[in-house]
Parts: C-alpha cells; structure tokens; sequence
C-alpha cells in the first residue's frame, strides 16, 4: 500500500512539475502554428467564395495581423493564470476557422469580406494567447535557459504547420479539395490548448540546477531535430512515391512517436529529483534553502523620463527610450521588409504554386518545407549567431544582415521561375523567416535589457502586419490581379459576378518579387548601420552579469525541497 501511495505522490508530482509543463507547452505549440498553412487552403476560400488575388490577400493580412497582435493577451495574464489565457486561445482558433468553415462549405450565407477578414483574425489570433501563455511562462519556469526554451518553442510551432499537413493527408489521402484541412485546424488546436492548458503553470522553485536543465532542453533539441529530419524524409519519400492514405497514416504515426518522446525526458528529470529528496528525507533534515536576490543594474527610470537620453545598449531602456531609439527603428525596416516579404511567400504558395504550373500535390509540400525549414531556422540560426557571438564576437546583426540578403535569392528564383526554383526558395525562405524571427527578439533583449522585455518583444512583431499589407496586398495582390484580368482580356473573357480571378505564368508574381527583392536588400544595407553601431557593444561579454547570478545559484544548488515540510519548493503563483 505504501508503494502505491508513493507511485502515486510520484505521478501527481511528475505531472505538476515544471518538466511536464515544459512538455505540455511543446505540445500546444505544435498545433498552434495554423497560420503558417494558409497556403494549403487559400485556394478553396479562393474558389468557393468567388473572391480576386486583391480581396484574398486582404483576408491573409488579417490573419497576419491577429497572429501577431497579442498585447490584450499579455494584459489577461496580467490578471488571470496561464491557462486561463490558453483556454481562451482555444477558444478563439475553434470560433475562428469553424466560421471558416462553414463560409466555404456553404453551410452558412455568403458572408461580406469583412467577416471573413474578421473570422481569419480571430482564428489566428490564438497563436498570440498560446505564446503568451505557454511559451512566456516556460521561459519564466527555466530563465536560466530562456534562449534555447524560446528556439525550441518557436521552432515547434513551424513544425506544427508540417505536421498539420501529414495528418490532413492521413485523414483525407491526396483529396485536392482542401476544405477538411479548415475543419481540422479548427478543433485540433483547440482540443489541444484545453487538454494541456492546467499543465502549464507559473512556478517558483526555490534552488535551480542550472546545468540540468541545460541537459534536458539539450536532448529535447536533439529529439526536435530527429523529428524534422524525419518529416524531411517523409516529404523526400512522398515525392518519390505514390502514397495512399494508409501510407499517410504510418508517418503521422510515426510523427506522433516522435513529438511525445520528451516524455521519458521528463520522467528522467522528474524521478531523479524524486530520488534525490527521499535519499534527503531519510539521511538529515532538510537543509536550508539559500535565496539569490537579484539587485537591479539601472536605476528606475520613470518611464516619461530621459526619452531622447537612452542608457547604454544592453541596460534597461524603458519603453518609450527603446521605441524611439536609432536601433529599433533599423530593426523596425527590417521586419517589414524582411518578414513582410516571408509573409507574402508563405500566404501566396497556393497561387503561386498555381501561376507557376505546380501540382496541388507539390504545393502541400511547399508547405511542410516551408514549415520544417522555418523551424530550423529558428533553432539552427539562433545556435549558429551564437556560436559566432562567443568564438568571434561577431555582432548579431551580422547573422540578421545575412539572413536578409540570403532571402534576396529566394525571391529572385520565384520571380524568375528557374526551374525546381520553388523547391529551393521554400528552403530559403523558410529558413530566412524562422532564423530572423530569433535574431529579432534576440538583439532586442540584448540591446534594450529585460525590465520591459514582454513589451518589446509584441513591439518587435507589430511590424510584421504592416509589411504583410504593403507587400502582400498593396503590391503582389494588385498586381496579380492586373495580370489576370490582361489575361481575360486577351482572350475576350469577361469575369462574371462571383467568379474566382485567376492568373497563370511567370509574369503573374514576376514585378512583385522584384519589388520585394529590391526592399529586402535595401533592408539589408539599413541594418549594415546596426552592425557598426553595436560593433564595440557585441565585442565585451554581454552576458557576464547573467553567468555572474548563474554561478552563485550553482554554489547554492541543494535537491529541490522545501524549509517547511521536504515536501518539494516548486510553489504555483496561480494558487492552483
């Protein structure tokens, strides 16, 4: 009986402790990534709805714009618990796409384009709650390890879009009609979010191992690259042969084998903590729990003061000193350049795909190399930038201005169409999306400090939304429908009321990727200043003062316990 009543105080700790947390976060995340799979039913809202390039692009940038909005979300979290904020995520990705759904298969009356701008923003305006709530409380559980949490995180959630897409064709083979890919999306993540969303708490622990929680985070990389790399063969395998839906289904399996494996990860870290308490317990009295208090570097500046009169880079600037500082306006060009013309790519692949004479089938692979590709990006970009910060002192702008003239190439073979170029600049720019995605918050947490850094880390996405309306709307869906519709002219066509606008060739998206070739590179040039103005910042050891409070937290490091009862220090903010 007291071996029961110990399994059991053990499962009831393993699955309230912060490795299941960090685990349930990575499974929310790998279902969140909706938005990034637009291109895998644009085309259906496309054609069922009788809208133009204009009009649908329009409808993207919404979706752009509640993907990156999440302010109101950090403001709820204020108040609320995680999972308060997940469950309300949930709910709004099931709202969202369920009306969707029921738009494109007529289940509903043709609804105004602003319903659909509006249903599409809600939808994806889950993926502002689940960042906040599951990714912003991990990395307050593991601060210690914030920049691998945030890697491997974000990085789920562009694998998420790739996983999306293999369990579509598990459920619906090679069908081309891609409206069961709308209802998917729309319950999947929500179940989800409210599955997981108590697992994901806001704990105190008292004594932190630091190098333990480097390994564990370590090994989930390792098990996150076994799984990209198996999705690529799968891709790789599914263009070579014709796969059926039980085809299909074997991989997803095999998926799903590999998304849980972290599993024993946080059976590991749990048990031996476990172990490590009962050997206290029974040897001493628990030891006492020694605190590092944190002091401040900077003075608390008001926030209406020295606005003009920032403090050095890698101090805490407040809110207003970094938003009208030099460096986040170079930053500000180069994500409405650089993520502005992603966004385009990744929004557009379906009619692209089209325009250039790609299968359906080749186009769903797009997708998941997009998705896959951004997710190395994210992680392998982050790993290289660092790598290059501490062996060189290679400023991280550097990687940021390399990244941006590598996307330049990506954009040139669409716009070109160089034969298998699509293949190649989904790799591109995949990669070039995920890696500056983390160059981004990375320089902004190192320049501007980690007082406001919720702040500045929505104020850095705000400029995605408006590079996705310029390039997006303004530019490649005007000109794309002033092709087609040249198009229907010269053949003597007339466009009938709620007939789909369609355009076919290479001149289609030739001008706008030309354009957003020509911004993207003058970003890059624009963020060549940012590197000489941070050169002698990057040059000293920007992050002594972390490995200073990293050190004297080793030499306190004790088993996990707590000075009242052994019982364990892991306390829940939320009173849960």
């Amino acid at each position: 009986m007291a071996v029961t009543n110990s399994s059991n105080s053990f499962m009831l700790e393993l699955l309230r402790g912060r490795f299941f947390m960090a685990f349930a976060t990575i499974i929310i995340l790998s279902f969140i990534g909706t938005s990034y799979i637009f291109g895998l039913y644009s085309n259906s809202i496309k054609s069922t709805l009788g809208y133009d390039q204009t009009t649908l692009n329009l409808i993207s940038f919404f979706k752009d714009l509640g993907a990156y909005i999440s302010i109101h979300a950090g403001l709820i979290m204020e108040v609320a618990p995680p999972w308060v904020v997940l469950s309300l995520g949930g709910l709004l990705n099931f709202v969202g796409y369920f009306m969707i759904w029921l738009s494109v298969t007529h289940k509903i009356p043709h609804p105004p384009v602003w319903q659909m701008c509006l249903f599409i923003c809600i939808g994806a305006n889950s993926l502002g709650f689940a960042n906040t709530g599951a990714l912003v409380t991990c990395v307050k559980n593991f601060p210690g390890n914030r920049g691998v949490v945030i890697g491997l995180l974000k990085g789920y959630i562009g694998l998420g879009g790739a996983i999306m897409t293999q369990l579509y064709h598990a459920l619906y083979g090679n069908d081309t009609n891609a409206v069961g890919v709308i209802l998917l999306i729309s319950w999947l993540p929500a179940l989800a979010s409210l599955l997981f969303a108590y697992s994901v708490r806001d704990l105190v622990v008292v004594n932190r191992q630091p190098k333990r929680e480097k390994r564990f985070f370590n090994d989930i990389l390792y098990m996150s690259l076994t799984l990209a790399g198996f999705i690529l063969v799968m891709l790789v395998l599914q263009k070579k042969f014709e796969f059926n839906k039980g085809g299909y289904l074997g991989s997803f399996i095999g998926i799903m084998v590999l998304l849980v494996l972290p599993l024993f990860l946080v059976f590991r870290e749990e048990w031996t903590t476990w172990k490590a308490r009962g050997d206290l317990i029974t040897t001493s009295p628990a030891p006492k729990v020694n605190t590092v208090t944190k002091e401040s570097v900077t003075k608390d500046t008001p926030w209406f003061k020295d606005v003009f009169n920032p403090p050095p880079s890698g101090e805490d600037h407040t809110i207003l000193q970094a938003t009208f500082s030099i460096d986040m306006q170079i930053l500000f060009i180069a994500t409405i350049c650089g993520i502005g013309g992603h966004l385009t790519t990744i929004d557009n692949l379906g009619q692209i795909g089209t325009a250039l004479g790609y299968s359906k089938k080749s186009i769903s692979s797009f997708v998941s190399l997009i998705a896959i590709w951004q997710y190395l990006g994210r992680v392998m970009g982050g790993l290289i930038s660092e790598y290059l910060l501490t062996k060189y002192k290679w400023p991280r702008p550097v990687s940021l201005t390399a990244i941006l003239f590598l996307s330049c190439i990506g954009h040139l073979l669409i716009a070109f169409n160089v034969p298998y170029g699509l293949y190649i600049s989904s790799v591109i720019i995949g990669f070039c999306f995920g890696a500056e995605w983390t160059y981004l918050y990375a320089i902004i947490s190192e320049l501007f400090g980690l007082k406001y850094y919720a702040t500045l880390y929505n104020y850095g996405s705000l400029a995605a939304p408006l590079g996705s309306y310029i390039f997006n709307v303004r530019v490649a869906g005007h000109l794309y429908d002033k092709v087609g519709e040249s198009q229907l002219k010269a053949l003597g066509i007339t466009r009938g009321p709620g007939q789909a606008l369609n355009c076919n060739g290479v001149k289609c998206f030739q001008l706008s990727y030309i354009i957003i070739t020509a911004a993207t590179f003058f970003s890059a040039i624009v963020s060549l200043i940012l590197v000489v103005r941070t050169r002698s910042y990057y040059k000293g050891d920007i992050y002594k003062k972390f490995q200073e409070e990293e050190e004297k937290e080793e030499s306190t490091d004790v088993p996990l316990t707590s000075t009242e009862n052994g019982q364990g220090s892991l306390k829940m903010r939320d009173g849960a």
